[in-house]
Parts: C-alpha cells; sequence; structure tokens
C-alpha cells in the first residue's frame, strides 16, 4: 500500500480506528447488461483493493433488477473481468436477485409505517407533480391510500394481477426538498419478463435506490463505494436504512469521480448499440473499451492496474487523456515481451553477391530487459524489407536504402542498391542488391558508415500473416454518436510476413515487431496454419503529433521546414562527427546517437556524465530521454551531469531497480538532491536477498489460491500476475531478475 492514501482510505483508516466497524467489507455491484469497461476497471480495482489493504472482504455482486435488460453472458464477463485483473471475492457470486424475498418484506415494512405507498398515477402525471428545480412538487392524490389497501395493491402487484406501468410503489419522503431524489422516489415497478435467475417467479423488481442500500446491509458491507452522479442518491440510501431501523452497524455510501478519457464512450448504452448495428465485431472488439475489448487487443492485466493506480481517486470528475493508458501497457510490454522482425508491405530485395543460407543468431530482448533468449534467423538471397525503408528520390534526411545510401539490416549485414525494378506502372516490383561480407553486426570490420538500421525478412523461410491494425475507435476527443466514429480505426492487412520463429518456436504471445510496434496474437482466430495479429499499441503516440485545429491555423502563419516521414535535416559537420563516435565508438544506436548528436545542450551533458562513469548506453538512454525532456520544459534543470551518473551507477550495480530509478530521477528533477540520498533516505535500495523476497512469494501464492490452481492446470501466463504482484507488494523495491527466478522456481515446485 502506497504512503500517501487517498481520501477513501482515509476515511476507512478512521472507521477502523473509532471502532465504527470491526472489519472492512466492500463490494463491486455491477449491473449484469452489458459487458464491463475500463471505467468498471477503476471501481474494481478500488473496493478489491481497499479489502485487500485493510484484510477485510470484498463481494461481487450482480445487481440484476431489470429483467429486461440482463443476460447470463453479461454475469460471466463481469466475472471473468474481475479475474483476470487478479482479484478474488469473497465466497460465491452474489445477486440482488437473492434477496427478493427480503426487500419485498422490507418494502412492506416500510407501508405498514405508513412510509410507503402505491400511486396509481400515469407517468405524465407523476412527472408533472414532481415540480422543478425551483418550484416544490405536490404529492399524488393516490398517497392518501390507507395501510391496508397499499398492503393488498402491494400484494395483487406481486401476484401479477395489474399490467406493466398500472401501479408503482413510492416512498414517501419530501415533495418539496431540494434534492429531488427525496420527492417520492420509485421504489418498485411492474414487469412481467423473464428472469435469468428467478424465471417467472416474480412480477416487480425492486429500484436501484431501494435494492442497493438494502443488499449493502444484508451482506454486512461496511463501505459502499460508488461514483459521484449517485451523490444526491445517498440521501434515499441514508433514509430507508434509517426509516426501516435496522440494527447496527449498517453501511454508508462514499462517492468518487468516475474516469473519464478522451476519445472514448463509456456509457453502456451507446456501446451496446455500436454492437447491435454491428459497427464493430462485439462486446471484445479490440477497438472497444471493454475489459474483454483490451483484453482480446492484448493488454496485460498489469498495465490497467498501473493505469488505474497513476490516474488515483479523486472527488471531481475529470478527462483522462487516452494516451496515459497507452503509455501503461508500453511501459509493461518493454521489459516482458521478445523482440521479432516484421514486414507490413514487403518489397523484395535479391543480394546479387550471396549464395547459399545461413542461420543468423539474434537476441529477442534488448541488453536493458531482464530476461533472456534468443533465436536463428535464416538469411539467403532473397529478402523482403519494408517498402517504407527504401526511397528512390529520397527527401534530406532519409536515414534507410536508397540508390546511394548503404543499411544495416538488423543483425545482419549492411547492403547497398545496385538497381531498382519497375512494372509498367512504374511501381518499385524488386531491389537488385549488394552486400559485404565483413560487415556482419557484432564483428563488423567494414568500415563502412550507416545512419540506421532496418527489419526484414527471409523470403523462404518467413511466414504470411494477418495483420490487424487498430486505431481509436473515435475521430473526436469528446465523442457523442456515432457520427465520431474514426472511419479508419481498423486496416487490415493479409500479406504481412514475420519471421518464422514466431510462428514455429511461439516463445511468447505478444511480441514487439520491431520498428512497428506491439502485436499480440488473437486468441480467438489465431491459428497455426493463419495466423492473425491484433496491434496492441505503436512504440510512440502517433496521435500527439496531429495537430488541432488551433495549431493548424497557426502553422498558415508560421512559416516551417518541410519535415517529411519525420526525417531531420542533414548534419552539420561537427554532428556528423559526434554521431559516428556514438555509433562506432560506444555502440549507442543510432536513433539515441541521432538526438544527441543533434542537441550541443544533451551532447555536453552527455559528455560530462561520461567522464564521471563509463556507461555510455545507460547514460546515453536516459540522457536522451528524461535529461532530454526537463531541458526541452526547462533550460533551468536543478540536477547535474555526475548526479545522473550516480544515480546510473546505482542502477549498474543493481542497488536500484528501473522503476525505483524513474522515482529518484523524479524526485531529482523537482528538488535536485542527490541521488544516493535520495535512495538512503527513502529505503529505496533494491531487494535482491531471496531470503527476504521468498516470504513474500508464499505470501502471495497463499493468498492468490484460484490462480496458482488456473498456474498448475496449464495457464503459465499468470506467472507474470504473480511476479506482478510481488513486485507490487515491495513497492517495486524487488529485483525483477531474481523475483522471476523465484517465482518461477515456486510455482513449478
Amino acid at each position: 500500500m502506497s504512503e500517501s492514501k487517498d481520501f477513501l482510505r482515509v476515511i476507512v483508516e478512521e472507521d477502523l480506528k473509532s471502532g465504527k466497524y470491526e472489519k472492512v467489507v466492500t463490494r463491486f455491484p455491477p449491473e449484469p447488461n452489458g459487458f464491463p469497461h475500463i471505467g468498471h476497471a477503476k471501481s474494481i480495482c478500488i473496493n478489491f483493493g481497499i479489502a485487500s489493504d485493510y484484510k477485510g472482504l470484498c463481494n461481487l455482486r450482480m445487481d440484476d433488477t431489470n429483467p429486461t435488460t440482463e443476460e447470463t453472458k453479461y454475469v460471466e464477463a463481469l466475472k471473468d473481468a474481475v479475474q483476470w485483473l487478479g482479484f478474488n471475492w469473497n465466497d460465491n457470486v452474489r445477486y440482488t436477485s437473492d434477496y427478493f424475498p427480503k426487500l419485498y418484506n422490507y418494502a412492506k415494512e416500510l407501508i405498514k409505517k405508513g412510509k410507503a405507498y402505491i400511486d396509481s398515477a400515469s407517468e405524465e402525471e407523476i412527472r408533472e407533480l414532481r415540480g422543478t428545480v425551483t418550484q416544490a412538487g405536490s404529492r399524488s392524490k393516490y398517497a392518501n391510500r390507507s395501510i391496508e389497501e397499499n398492503l393488498e395493491l402491494f400484494e395483487k402487484m406481486k401476484n401479477g394481477e395489474f399490467k406493466e406501468g398500472e401501479h408503482i410503489l413510492r416512498a414517501k419522503i419530501d415533495m418539496s426538498s431540494a434534492n429531488m431524489q427525496l420527492r417520492d422516489p420509485l421504489l418498485y415497478r411492474i414487469r412481467h419478463s423473464h428472469h435469468h435467475r428467478t424465471g417467472d417467479e416474480w412480477c416487480i423488481y425492486p429500484m436501484y435506490d431501494f435494492a442497493h442500500c438494502l443488499s449493502d446491509y444484508i451482506e454486512g458491507i461496511t463501505h459502499s463505494i460508488c461514483t459521484l452522479e449517485f451523490e444526491n442518491n445517498r440521501a434515499i440510501y441514508d433514509w430507508v436504512l434509517d426509516t426501516l431501523e435496522l440494527e447496527k452497524p449498517r453501511p454508508y455510501q462514499h462517492e468518487f469521480a468516475r474516469l473519464g478519457i478522451n476519445y472514448t464512450v463509456m456509457s453502456k448504452r451507446k456501446l451496446l448499440e455500436l454492437v447491435n448495428t454491428h459497427r464493430v465485431s462485439g462486446w471484445d472488439d479490440p477497438r472497444m473499451p471493454t475489459i474483454a475489448g483490451y483484453k482480446r487487443r492484448g493488454y496485460t492485466p498489469e498495465s490497467i492496474l498501473n493505469f488505474c493506480d497513476q490516474i488515483g481517486i479523486a472527488k471531481a470528475n475529470s478527462m483522462v487523456d487516452v494516451s496515459q493508458l497507452e503509455f501503461c501497457i508500453r511501459d509493461d510490454l518493454n521489459t516482458k515481451v521478445p523482440r521479432v522482425l516484421a514486414v507490413l508491405d514487403p518489397i523484395k530485395v535479391t543480394i546479387e553477391n550471396y549464395e547459399g543460407s545461413e542461420e543468423i543468431n539474434a537476441p529477442y530482448y534488448p541488453y536493458d530487459v531482464p530476461k533472456e533468449g534468443s533465436r536463428k534467423v535464416p538469411f539467403s538471397k532473397e529478402l523482403y524489407i519494408e517498402r517504407d525503408d527504401f526511397s528512390e528520390n529520397p527527401p534530406k534526411g532519409f536515414y534507410r536504402l536508397t540508390p546511394e545510401q548503404p543499411v544495416r539490416l538488423r543483425h545482419g549485414y549492411i547492403i547497398s542498391c545496385k538497381e531498382v525494378i519497375k512494372d509498367s506502372n512504374g511501381n518499385v516490383t524488386e531491389i537488385k542488391a549488394e552486400y559485404y561480407p565483413n560487415s556482419k553486426s557484432g564483428s563488423d570490420t567494414s568500415g563502412i558508415k550507416v545512419k540506421s538500421a532496418i527489419q526484414w525478412v527471409d523470403a523462404k523461410s518467413a511466414r504470411k500473416i494477418e495483420v490487424r491494425l487498430y486505431d481509436r475507435l473515435y475521430s473526436s476527443e469528446t465523442p457523442e454518436n456515432v457520427e465520431d466514429l474514426n472511419p479508419h480505426s481498423l486496416t487490415i492487412i493479409k500479406d504481412a510476413l514475420v519471421e518464422q520463429a514466431v510462428i514455429l518456436e511461439r516463445p511468447d504471445e505478444r511480441f514487439q515487431f520491431e520498428r512497428l510496434g506491439y502485436f499480440y496474437t488473437d486468441p480467438v482466430d489465431y491459428t497455426s496454419e493463419n495466423p492473425v495479429f491484433n496491434k496492441i499499441v505503436g512504440l510512440k503516440d502517433s496521435w500527439a503529433k496531429k495537430k488541432t485545429p488551433e495549431k493548424k491555423a497557426e502553422a498558415k502563419t508560421t512559416p516551417k521546414k518541410e519535415v517529411i516521414h519525420g526525417e531531420a535535416e542533414a548534419m552539420s559537420e561537427v554532428q556528423q562527427i559526434l554521431f559516428n563516435k556514438y555509433t562506432d565508438e560506444l555502440k549507442l544506436n543510432a536513433e539515441v546517437s541521432n538526438i544527441l548528436a543533434r542537441d550541443e545542450k544533451l551532447s555536453s551533458f552527455y559528455e560530462e556524465a561520461l567522464q564521471e562513469l563509463n556507461s555510455p548506453v545507460s547514460l546515453a538512454n536516459i540522457v536522451a530521454n528524461e535529461v532530454a525532456k526537463e531541458l526541452k520544459e526547462s533550460t533551468d534543470i536543478k540536477f547535474t551531469a555526475i548526479q545522473i551518473a550516480q544515480l546510473i551507477k546505482m542502477l549498474d550495480e543493481e542497488t536500484i531497480s528501473n522503476k525505483i530509478a524513474k522515482q529518484v530521477f523524479e524526485e531529482m528533477a523537482k528538488s535536485g538532491e542527490n541521488p544516493n540520498k535520495i535512495v538512503e533516505d527513502k529505503g529505496l535500495v533494491q531487494i535482491s536477498d531471496p531470503a527476504v523476497i521468498l516470504p513474500i512469494i508464499e505470501d502471495v501464492i497463499a493468498k492468490n489460491p484460484d490462480n496458482l490452481e488456473k498456474f498448475k492446470s496449464g495457464n503459465t501466463k499468470l506467472s507474470g500476475f504473480f511476479v506482478g504482484q510481488v513486485l507490487k507488494a515491495t513497492g517495486g523495491k524487488a529485483n525483477p531478475k531474481v523475483v522471476n527466478q523465484l517465482v518461477a522456481k515456486a510455482l513449478n515446485s
């Protein structure tokens, strides 16, 4: 549990401290009338998270009081979402319908107390009598019925003797209340519909405001946590429980701000419309903001949990940028998934001076990911590269293959273009190339300078795949209806190519297709014969570069140099010398070298840090990313190059983890404090001792017997869940490499 507490946890702690409750009991009470979405994920994290933090319980309860919209498939989707996110509910799933007999008797008690009555007015009459915000309402003439008559009518309603809408049961509260929710709210209505659990047993069904508070009471809920739109309903919640004079302890309602995300709709009614009108393939369409949609697209539970943790719990509604969610999945996958080679728009390359074939050993993970693994990539004279990686008439700053400019094949050789073959329409169909035998990656003695490396696949061994490129479902930042749908939210490529190991060896289900993005084997349509991959997210936020109308107008009046494909203009002589030094001597990748070489402040900062610590790659990464960001936002940064070197030294020596390093850097950026002092003061030293980590692993496994059983039954993907829970329990201090090894050993013992 984090040191800083949100307002809900402050309330819980005060209630426990005062003795108001002996044990915390929360609940997640969704209506089974649609698939749960990302907003429900936030509620799930809050309710189950608070229960876990304070060693309490959390119930999963289906609020199934409207038989006209509820189905069993929605119940199953809700259960699956909770379990997929890594939570377990208390005992069996509960249903409001389980309490229908008790709720009916509670309603009769209100009638007997003269606090509820049967209203036979029409819906229009009830609306007119309700009044307005500035004008008090008037009570229905039927409110004068005797207790005996009300009880008799209510019994007949229950027995199905009336038509729908003929009568309703209303609370008798205050028709002049400033809170219009208290103007004799509806408690029961007639519904002659088949219920997914109770069948045709009931003809009357309780309203949310009546059923919810009493279901909470029946289950012994202590903290009934809901979103802000129910704030005014809290008065009814309290009125029902107080009027019935129920024995204490009783539950209390607390509200938090619901989740709002731009470019996203989270109205179940609008999502259902998309499904019913076939604008999406179903509730689990990877473009949908449903948990099932994110799951099928390839999002991980950890990324969703991290997102919910980052946005926090607030009292006021606000809009979260969807790029924050996309960042969370990138951040999670970056340290998990293997890197492989794929080509989405292939163009053939024939290396005329190469004969035979060979296998190139290529690692699945970069140096800074604490995972091991490699594969053999076939190489022969016929290859395919990405069409965009060749330009016959390149713009300035184009660093990939051209008739005059060689390029490196990732993990392989440097090649140069010798001839361009075109069809009758002038389209390039093939590139005749030459390779340099002594330029192989890792043992290059050619002396040839190249500025980038591109992905490729071997023509003979590459596997054909279908790739589904997903973009945001809506093109409007604040979508309202189907007119705001993004017509380019799905692009299907039928003839993409991927290296054979992805299909034959199946090292994972999620991959980074180098330079293209993160991809997931579609869990529904994928087969070995017809592999289908969903694009989870790009490597960078492409939407961040799109101009708003205001920015477009500004651009018209502000002359700017033309930039094509995001490439930069040619380097100066000094910049080129630095670039060559960084790529050749220090072995930095071309992208990082390019960033450092072009920025005098960054390169000076980097050179100073290098004098303090000989860790060129690690220093380059933090300078080109985090330091560059700080310099962009403020020229007066508070930390020094020497301090950055000290931070990287702790990271290299595994004194701290990558996650802790980010926290320390953020503190350095705010205060300018020495990183060693920050780590010491906050107790952030990375935990690598198995004797310390093992008890935590045992505790996590003991608390998740269901997931352990699923793992033992063959769902090995759950190992990631256990690793994530251990890292979370240690506040990110545990050494991920050690945790991975110990968790694997514990789960398989």
